[in-house]
């Protein structure tokens, strides 16, 4: 009986084995898998027909953007701005004191000087943001991006002037809210758009439509 349930299948050790020669076989897979992983240096690991787009967010991808989503991004950007023009009045306050500690008093500057501030900190930051990478902060966290009429990046030129006119006339966003193709005052005069882009290339989507 012992014999005969000896000889009923291989011992633990044969398997063993088995399994070491199976293992040790490359199998086809393995060979395609690694020659797939294979990445030259300085080429995007991501194949171009993934879609970078998150799929709630695809029917809107390259639609011209709503008053209430460029509001909500020209808050973030504000808030920013507010942040760098209290690092610099700290900065200004921490220098005066080292000039002169003993008289030291906290600086007060005029609503005008504050003014002219902000805007100087704004026309900055718009105009690299757009010439740069189409978006700001707010934009960024939005999924919104500025193009030309062409659908493409502003160039140089073409962002300084919007953030001039968007500094000016911040309230000519809201004549989004009356035109036909979403567009503000800025974007009307200077043929530009803004658009829903979730992506991180620096080239914007070539569709631009309007919300349906």
């Amino acid at each position: 009986m012992s014999e005969f349930g000896a000889s009923a299948g291989p011992s633990p050790h044969e398997g063993d084995a088995e399994q070491r020669r199976l293992n040790a076989v490359p199998h086809e897979g393995d060979a395609e898998l690694r020659r797939l992983s294979a990445v030259p240096p300085g080429v995007n690991a991501v194949h171009p027909k993934v879609d970078a787009v998150p799929w709630e967010a695809r029917p809107f991808q390259g639609q011209r953007a709503g008053v209430v989503t460029r509001t909500a991004a020209n808050v973030l950007d504000s808030l920013l701005v507010v942040g760098v023009l209290a690092c610099g009045y700290a900065a200004w306050c921490a220098v005066k004191f080292l000039v002169n500690p003993k008289s030291f008093s906290f600086p007060a500057p005029s609503f005008v000087f504050l003014l002219i501030c902000a805007g100087v900190v704004l026309f900055v930051y718009f105009t690299v943001s757009w010439a740069t990478t189409g978006r700001t902060f707010g934009d960024h966290q939005l999924g919104l991006r500025v193009v030309s009429f062409r659908g493409e990046q502003l160039r140089w030129p073409g962002a300084v002037v919007r953030a001039g006119f968007c500094v000016l006339l911040p309230i000519g966003l809201y004549w989004a809210v009356v035109s036909s193709t979403n567009r503000s005052v800025q974007d009307t005069v200077l043929r530009t758009s803004v658009v829903y882009d979730w992506t991180t290339r620096t080239r914007p989507p070539p569709r631009i439509t309007r919300p349906g």
